[in-house]
């Protein structure tokens, strides 16, 4: 099995192997196994509620996509078998066409408008089919990406100053 999270931080900080940064990393290795068991809990869990492994790629690649991070909504993109769910991915398009729209308003509110999230987004959820527990799960993901997206920077960051 690819470690993706692995693959996917050091892959898209462009952070090459026997280089200081990932000796550093090395030395880290726990948060990057963590980073890995975290990600396969958010994006491939055993129970994924009422979200599909492809509902729950498409939603990570909208959040990386709405966070500047192109390639990282490719690679999650590469993740999704269905394309009608596919259109998810795209932070342009509604998904009314997918029954989604008050889902993708939600996902798209709290990774780019976190502050301005409150009690009445929660109930629009709700009022829509919503459940409390995939609520939650929509939470996690977003929880995850946001995480991911930092680390990454934090990464690239690393690289240009050469720490």
């Amino acid at each position: 099995m690819e470690t993706l999270t692995k693959s996917t931080l050091l892959d898209l900080a462009g952070i090459a192997g026997g280089s200081p940064i990932a000796a550093a990393l090395e030395g880290r290795s726990n948060i990057v196994a963590m980073t890995q068991t975290t990600e396969d809990a958010v994006l491939k869990p055993v129970d994924a509620g009422s979200w599909s492994h492809d509902v729950r790629a498409a939603l990570a690649a909208r959040i990386a996509a709405l966070n500047g991070e192109g390639a990282l909504a490719d690679r999650y993109c590469g993740l999704i078998a269905d394309p009608e769910v596919a259109e998810l991915a795209d932070p342009l398009k509604s998904g009314k066409v997918q029954g989604m729209e008050h889902v993708c308003d939600f996902m798209d509110k709290v990774a780019a408008q976190t502050r301005d999230v409150d009690a009445e987004d929660i109930r629009t959820l709700q009022e829509s089919g919503v459940s409390d527990a995939d609520i939650v799960r929509l939470c996690e993901i977003n929880a995850f990406m946001s995480y991911q997206v930092r680390v990454l920077a934090g990464l690239r960051l690393m690289k240009e100053t050469g720490a």
